[in-house]
């Protein structure tokens, strides 16, 4: 979600995010902003700090006190260090101040998403999901297929990260402990595809495993 209340702004950034592949809300006041963050589930929220209505140091403030726990990053043209250490110590991630490089925006949005992700007990798999608290993938059909410890945690490193590509050598040190063999990976991408459908997990010849789509 976007709040800014710079209506030009506003909308040349959710062109330029839906351009990215996000699916991205545009709020123009703080209230409005209030209220999609605690009535809608989202991976960012992108916040400028002038708002009408409701301040973004307010809003941010009011969606922590709710347990809204999503990543925050505060657009402002209030760039002093005590005005930083307000939105941080408000509950935000990041801070980036006006007028910004594109770029930099999107570096740090995608940086944002990755923590969120990495944190995540629900992960998208396509038109299912993993919970990875309970190990329960649920299928498109709404079928649940409960997986073991070391299929769940294989399954939510490569969905935290859906667009990398993970060699064997990285999964094996951070799913299974730096384990000494390394078909380890390939015996249990071979227990998911079993389970959930080949598609889950895709090869990417000679470098490793990437999601799939269930």
């Amino acid at each position: 979600m976007l709040v800014e209340d710079d209506r030009e702004l506003g909308h040349l950034l959710v062109e330029l995010f839906t351009e990215q592949g996000y699916t991205i809300d545009l709020a123009v006041e703080g209230q409005r902003g209030l209220h999609l963050g605690l009535s809608r589930a989202y991976d960012v929220l992108i916040v400028d700090r002038g708002l009408p209505m409701l301040d973004g140091i307010d809003l941010l403030r009011r969606l922590r006190r709710q347990a809204v726990t999503v990543p925050v990053l505060l657009l402002t043209a209030f760039g002093t260090v005590a005005d930083r250490v307000t939105g941080l110590d408000a509950g935000a991630e990041d801070y980036l101040v006006k007028p910004f490089e594109i770029d930099e925006l999107l570096a740090r949005v995608r940086a944002l998403h990755r923590r969120n992700l990495d944190h995540a007990r629900l992960l998208p798999l396509g038109a299912g999901w993993l919970d990875s608290e309970s190990q329960l993938v649920r299928l498109p059909t709404g079928e649940q297929v409960m997986l073991s410890g070391q299929e769940c945690r294989l399954l939510s490193a490569l969905a935290a990260r859906p667009r990398q590509v993970h060699t064997r050598t990285s999964l094996r040190q951070r799913v299974f402990d730096g384990a000494r063999t390394e078909s380890i990976v390939d015996t249990y991408v071979y227990y998911l595809r079993s389970k959930l459908g080949w598609g889950v997990v895709c090869t990417v010849r000679g470098v490793g495993y990437r999601l799939g789509e269930l």
